[in-house]
């Protein structure tokens, strides 16, 4: 069983598996004409049951052609032009090259004396981007697995900092379409679910600043503690981005902590033409980044950024087997006294990959295109009648709905919207998401695919309306 370690013994045994798994899913890349089989759990879930894993093939060749049955052949493939539904982005080779470097020498993030450079390329990187958000020399921040991650340590850090004897006390505040680990983390926290104070949004799904503050004011004369503020830079729904600039001055006069949920809106840290988008970052608390959404990395690539170094204190525990106090005194740096997590994947070499042989403009270049991309998406729905579109988009995301000629029971759009989205996975030619508005069924596209063109989305957006209109036809013969 030893000729399976990964060592010195058995680097020609390595390159020769690597090579042939890299090959095959080339060959898959390059075939794939739709982003789905279309295959149902039912019709998968046997294979992968009837897998015996106290018997194995004892060849990685035979593995791999297990794995093309049972994984490869129906993948749902983020790189089509017609996978539109959710955050994923298509990767860059850079970042996938850096993935099978870091999988393959395996340094743990944690500590220095497991990772040396790597954890010196993490930290390069997480000052490349406070810089880029502008939160100033004393900025620090470090890598997570995700935005619900990110965005949970930012909230513990604001609890510290609010130096409330009660947590009872503590409110958080975020806009009705923020993610919904904002709740998550105030759960997690010991917070509860009711310490979110939900603010209205506006037509364009944007947080009201005139309603944040009369909340603000109503939190202090109830005697509670306003503890964050949690402005998103690129919803989930709508890609809506709050107004930064007037909540961090609310943040400033009530002392409270501006933290910028910007998962999605990174991307603009690197536009050519848009980053004043995002004007007002720079004067956040805490950030959310995922670089796995709008800078085209494999999941997972994420990070946390504050904007005073000192606050991650409040995640910093010392073990005499792991980062003893002394290495402070040292000067040797370990990322696990930043961190939630402990033993901790070096992705950032993926970003690094990809800086060093793209640039910041090449990853601008291409989230500056799907955005484009987005504004000719919305000129196409908003010019046809069969659909009702939401909101113009901030981002690359775009909401709508099917509306037939015929005036019809909103609830049976709603059904016809929902069995469109279902029909259009079944067949897998596209794939869309689906969100709820004013508790009406809409459909989503996230467009972040620089390979998709405005004849994709017209394409999509026929077989929407062709589903829609069979499911509405049929119910019309069965009421008949």
């Amino acid at each position: 069983m030893r000729s399976h370690l990964l060592n010195d013994t058995t680097a020609e045994q390595y390159r020769r598996s690597v090579t042939d798994g890299v090959e095959r899913v080339a060959a898959k890349l390059a075939a794939t004409d739709r982003p789905f089989t279309g295959i149902t759990v039912d019709a998968l879930a046997p294979r992968i049951d009837g897998i015996d894993l106290d018997q194995p093939l004892h060849d990685t060749g035979a593995v791999l052609d297990e794995l093309e049955d049972v994984y490869l052949r129906d993948a749902i493939y983020f790189h089509h032009p017609r996978y539109l539904a959710h955050l994923n982005c298509p990767v860059v080779i850079p970042a996938v090259l850096g993935e099978a470097v870091l999988s393959a020498v395996n340094s743990s993030l944690d500590t220095w004396d497991q990772s040396a450079g790597g954890t010196l390329i993490e930290r390069k990187l997480i000052d490349w981007t406070t810089e880029r958000i502008g939160l100033g020399p004393a900025a620090d921040g470090v890598f997570t697995s995700g935005g619900t991650q990110s965005n949970l340590q930012a909230l513990l850090l604001a609890r510290e900092e609010a130096k409330s004897d009660t947590l009872a006390t503590l409110r958080i505040f975020a806009s009705e379409v923020s993610h919904f680990s904002v709740k998550k983390s105030a759960k997690l926290l010991g917070l509860g679910q009711d310490a979110v104070v939900s603010i209205p949004v506006d037509q364009d799904k944007r947080m009201r600043t005139v309603a944040l503050a009369r909340e603000l004011e109503r939190c202090k004369d109830a005697g509670l503690v306003p503890m964050a503020v949690v402005a998103t830079a690129g919803t989930t729904d709508f890609g809506s981005i709050d107004p930064l600039p007037e909540i961090a001055e609310l943040c400033e006069q009530f002392g409270t902590w501006m933290h910028v949920d910007a998962a999605y809106g990174c991307g603009l840290l690197a536009s050519l033409k848009h980053r004043d988008r995002i004007n007002g970052i720079e004067r956040a608390d805490s950030v959310t980044v995922d670089y796995h959404k709008s800078f085209f990395q494999p999941v997972s690539s994420s990070a946390v950024l504050v904007r005073d170094a000192a606050t991650l204190r409040h995640a910093t525990y010392h073990a005499e087997y792991l980062n003893p106090r002394r290495m402070v005194e040292e000067r040797i740096p370990n990322q696990v006294d930043k961190s939630l997590q402990t033993t901790r994947r070096f992705d950032a070499l993926k970003l690094w990959m990809t800086l060093r042989t793209m640039g910041a403009d090449g990853i601008g270049q291409l989230f500056d295109e799907v955005c484009e991309l987005a504004r000719e998406g919305w000129r196409l729905i908003a010019a046809d009648p069969r659909f009702d579109v939401v909101v113009e988009p901030s981002l690359s995301t775009l909401v709508f709905r099917y509306i037939p000629a015929a005036v019809t029971d909103p609830a049976e759009i709603d059904r016809a919207n929902l069995y469109a989205r279902k029909a259009l996975f079944a067949s897998g030619d596209a794939i869309v998401a689906g969100t709820k508005v004013g508790g009406r069924y809409y459909l989503k596209f996230t467009l972040l695919n620089p390979e998709t063109q405005a004849s994709d989305i017209a394409a999509v957006l026929d077989l929407i309306a062709g589903h829609a209109e069979q499911y509405l036809g049929e119910s019309l013969d069965r009421a008949s």
